[in-house]
């Protein structure tokens, strides 16, 4: 008797557990019964993420674009157990996912979906149980649905009105790979970085909206008018209209900025500065845009921002994105793939990123070389081992 039917009150014979209830988690049915079988949506607002983020704001479009685009250029060996294969099904698929985009192309929308909502889903399309094409699908377009072990039994693809599901299969290739970023509160979809910086990203987002409007109103604080005429020191609706309207049109934006103000009848013109202490937003915008490049893992250099001395150099802070964020990535994701795609290409398949074609690691790439060319106390074949190759001797 498995657990689900324990909870539901459903008896049987004590020590009348079979195999798979030994396999199975013991947690997963209280994980299901939050759901019953129902679609799980997505918790958030993945449009809203898309276009206040990615669309509107510079430093989440440069970072994404800098973590998509490099992970997507990072080379993948595949391996048959212990062997490295220099030819494979599973790269040349990867190579060419489909008709119409590259591999890069490919892997650059994975990743990028991940960043904007923390979950990125692939299609395999396959011809005879063996998959032909992949293709990256839309995470707002794609919800879950969990099944009685509290694993998703399938997926539903909505766009136009119109559905379709991916069933789960009890074994084989599944359809659908669903890759995440880690979510504390969340048993099904992934958390996006750009939800962690969503008040630095509004923060910044409303500091660039007050440069804007600085700008629109002659690039300096407003001032206010001094009616001192008759009629108890107030103008008529007529006058107020008629004021207001000439002030928008001569005085207002930044092609009349500087352009003296002829007063009459009475009125008299009072700016209104502001502190030091209010102008502080400035400040403020350039930690938002910190905080930001933070969240996703981009040292502040590699985006040209102002005051963050952390990193020696902009080398430096390049290694560090690479060792920090991108390797990750890639490991986690090929990882993956390879564990995905393993039931197509055989269960020893695994794919990991080819550091040694790495531009941006020849530096420590080499050192490693010196280091162990220097070792006198090991063999010729334990150091092309310690190196990432296979011994001589065995003709690998």
């Amino acid at each position: 008797m498995s657990l689900f039917s324990r909870l539901l009150g459903r008896g049987a014979r004590p020590g009348a557990a079979d195999a798979v209830e030994r396999k199975a988690s013991r947690v997963a049915a209280y994980v299901a019964l939050q759901h019953g079988g129902r679609p799980a949506w997505t918790p958030r607002d993945y449009a809203a993420l898309a276009r206040e983020g990615y669309q509107r704001n510079a430093v989440v479009h440069r970072c994404v674009r800098m973590v998509a685009e490099t992970a997507a250029g990072v080379p993948l060996s595949a391996f048959d157990g212990e062997r490295e294969a220099t030819r494979h099904p599973a790269l040349d698929l990867l190579a060419r996912p489909n008709p119409r985009e590259g591999g890069a192309a490919l892997l650059e929308a994975v990743y990028g979906h991940l960043l904007v909502a923390g979950n990125a889903y692939v299609e395999a399309v396959c011809v005879d149980g063996a998959p032909r094409e992949l293709h990256a699908l839309r995470p707002d377009r794609m919800k879950v649905i969990p099944g009685a072990d509290g694993w998703p039994e399938g997926w539903e693809y909505g766009v136009g009105g119109r559905a379709v599901r991916f069933a789960r299969p009890a074994e084989g290739l599944s359809p659908i790979l669903h890759l995440t970023l880690f979510h504390p509160l969340d048993d099904h979809y992934g958390l996006s970085p750009m939800e962690s910086a969503a008040m630095a990203l509004d923060i910044h987002n409303a500091a660039g909206a007050w440069n804007k409007a600085l700008l629109d109103n002659a690039a300096r604080p407003s001032g206010a008018l001094i009616y001192a005429g008759g009629q108890g020191g107030n103008l008529g609706d007529e006058q107020f209209a008629r004021l207001k309207a000439e002030l928008e049109a001569g005085f207002q934006g930044a092609a009349n900025a500087g352009r003296p103000l002829l007063l009459e009848g009475g009125l008299d013109w009072k700016p209104l500065s502001m502190s030091p202490k209010d102008m502080d937003f400035i400040e403020a915008r350039a930690a938002a845009a910190r905080e930001i490049a933070l969240a996703f893992g981009v040292p502040p250099p590699l985006l040209g921002l102002p005051g963050d001395n952390t990193y020696a150099n902009y080398a430096e802070a390049n290694r560090a994105f690479w060792r920090q964020t991108v390797l990750p990535l890639v490991s986690r994701t090929a990882q993956s793939l390879a564990h995905w795609l393993a039931p197509a290409f055989g269960e020893g398949l695994r794919l990991e990123p080819d550091l040694d074609r790495v531009e941006a690691l020849a530096g420590e790439r080499e050192a490693l070389w010196r280091r162990v060319t220097a070792a006198d106390f090991l063999t010729a074949d334990e150091k092309r081992q310690a190196v990432g190759y296979g011994a001589a001797s065995t003709g690998a």
